[in-house]
């Protein structure tokens, strides 16, 4: 078997193209993901009766959850329900020409990430020792300016592996979105694939392309982790 190496490389470059969907659904994801997971991550580790159990439960469905069955539910589900809500108020928009699918897929990773992301953020909370908070309080700063200026602070530092973890898995889980019909990597080299059969060579495009991208990731953390541990250690 030989591989058709002009159609790698012409493929390579529109799948490529495809990796600016693929990081907005990433970026996106994690910053709308990133203070909701935090606020759960709290209200766990303050084990808030009310709160901390819807908390509790939320992380434990979706984590036990396949995230493809996730996508499967959520995008038959909410557009369905977006679209009785707005024929209730009639405003006689069809949701389903109206939305782009790239939110509804940003939706769904949101939620699935928010629930890793609370297991990092709770992790890191419980390593800082609790006398920091109410060494913050007796010093006369708020609960809120304590987590603001001394909590949080140090609980990135000590989540930084956790984020990187969970951010390079969302890269790869992003690959999904085809399901929603967005044009993202996995999309594009499907796409590309199909007109001459050369799925072999538009899957290796596939590969290299999300190989580039979670090492560039896992690299731009490592930096950060190297100079935040140099500046604990000065």
């Amino acid at each position: 078997m030989e591989l058709d190496l002009e159609f790698m490389r012409e493929t390579f470059l529109l799948v490529w193209q495809g990796a600016g969907t693929t990081l907005s659904l990433t970026a996106l994801s994690l910053f709308f993901a990133a203070p909701i997971a935090f606020c759960f991550a709290v209200l766990r580790v303050r084990g808030t009766c009310a709160g901390g159990t819807a908390a509790r439960f939320y992380v434990s469905f979706v984590r036990g959850t396949p995230l493809i069955l996730q996508i499967l539910l959520l995008y038959s589900l909410l557009p369905s329900m977006v679209n009785a809500f707005v024929q209730a108020m009639g405003l006689g928009i069809n949701v389903f020409e109206a939305v782009d699918p790239f939110w509804y897929a940003v939706f769904i990773f949101t939620a699935n990430t928010t629930a890793l992301l609370t297991e990092v953020f709770r992790s890191a909370l419980l390593a800082i020792p609790r006398g920091q908070l109410e060494a913050g309080t007796a010093s006369g700063l708020s609960e809120v300016q304590t987590y603001l200026h001394v909590i949080i602070p140090q609980a990135l530092v000590v989540a930084l592996p956790g984020i990187c973890n969970v951010t390079v898995n969302l890269i790869k889980g992003t690959s999904l979105a085809f399901l929603m019909t967005v044009k993202d990597i996995t999309a594009v080299g499907k796409i590309s694939a199909s007109y001459g059969y050369n799925y072999i060579e538009a899957y290796l495009d596939v590969f290299l392309v999300y190989l580039i991208l979670c090492t560039a990731v896992q690299l731009l953390f490592a930096a950060a982790e190297r100079r935040v541990g140099a500046f604990r250690g000065r």
